[in-house]
C-alpha cells in the first residue's frame, strides 16, 4: 500500500486576518488622502482661473482675496486661510502665493500632513 502524504493548501485564519487588516488599513489610509488633494485641485484651478481672468493686473489686493475667498467657498475649500494667501503687486506685476498645509487624522495618534505652495505671476516687472 502506497501512502500519500497531503499537503496543507490555502490561508490560515492569521494570514486571512493579516491580509484583511492590511486592506482596511489601506483603504482607510486612502479614504483620508484622497480629498486633501482634490481641496488642492480646487486650490489650484482657483489660482488659474484668476490668472486667466480679465484685467487681473488692475484689481486690488482686497479685491483679489475676495474673488479667491469666493471661489473657495463655492467649492467648499476650508484648509486655506487668509493668512495663508500672499498678493505682491508692483505696478503691473502680479504674483499670487497660496502656501498652506493640512492635517488630517487617521487612527489614534497618527495623522497625515501635507503641504502645498503654489502661485501664479501676471504682468511684467
Amino acid at each position: 500500500m502506497k501512502a500519500t502524504t497531503k499537503k496543507q493548501q490555502g490561508l490560515t485564519l492569521i494570514s486571512i486576518l493579516l491580509i484583511l487588516g492590511l486592506i482596511a488599513f489601506f483603504t482607510l489610509l486612502t479614504l483620508k488622502i484622497v480629498p486633501i488633494y482634490m481641496d488642492h485641485a480646487k486650490v489650484v484651478n482657483a489660482l488659474k482661473d484668476l490668472k486667466e481672468s480679465t484685467d487681473i493686473e488692475d484689481k486690488g489686493e482686497h479685491e483679489i482675496r475676495d474673488s479667491l475667498n469666493k471661489r473657495f467657498n463655492i467649492n467648499y475649500v476650508y484648509d486655506v486661510t487668509q493668512d495663508d494667501i500672499k498678493v505682491i503687486k508692483h505696478g503691473k506685476y502680479l504674483k499670487v502665493t497660496i502656501e498652506y498645509e493640512t492635517v488630517q487624522k487617521i487612527v489614534g495618534n497618527l495623522s497625515v500632513l501635507a503641504e502645498f505652495n503654489d502661485s501664479i505671476e501676471v504682468g511684467q516687472e
